[in-house]
């Protein structure tokens, strides 16, 4: 199995609109997109196009325009995302049509289906809104050890209304 980069950048290209949407509300353009990582804008776009025919994202003109999700971010999956730009998600040698061996099936094939599934369900249960928020606790986990690292490992006090520190 392997997932080409039209799969993968289509996953990072809807992980930066989810992102967009949770912390700044506002449309993101393909060329930041692009900008931020490396991408060719008219493969994005090709993408883009992709994803709107299946309601993923939508968009807005002018100035400040963008894309945005075209649904919750917790309501489209990673799988949601594969299928859209229409890569598949398959391990067998003969695309799941059972003629692996010529005209039959190998004998593993059943194998390598059982595993294609498994691969399609975990990704159907991982959501954009589940990706983002790894995002967030993997950022937060830098400040949170340089905090600790400037208190001791202890909780550093707090200043109350009145000036006094409490622990």
């Amino acid at each position: 199995m392997r997932l080409t980069t039209r799969g993968r950048f289509a996953v990072t290209a809807m992980m930066e609109l989810a992102m967009r949407d949770r912390h700044a509300g506002r449309p993101i353009s393909l060329n930041s997109i692009c900008a931020r990582h490396g991408i060719s804008l008219s493969y994005m776009e090709q993408l883009f196009v992709r994803l709107r025919r299946g309601a993923l994202v939508s968009s807005m003109r002018g100035p400040g325009g963008g894309y945005h999700l075209g649904r919750p971010a917790a309501k489209i999956s990673v799988a949601d995302i594969i299928v859209s730009v229409d890569e598949r998600v398959d391990v067998t040698q003969c695309n799941g049509q059972g003629d692996c061996c010529g005209a039959r099936r190998c004998m593993t094939h059943d194998l390598w289906m059982n595993l294609s599934r498994k691969v399609q369900d975990y990704l159907a249960s991982v959501t954009l809104d589940d990706l983002v928020r790894q995002c967030d606790e993997a950022d937060e986990a830098p400040l949170k050890v340089a905090h600790s690292r400037k208190t001791g490992g202890k909780t550093a006090p707090r200043k109350t209304p009145a000036g006094t520190r409490t622990p």
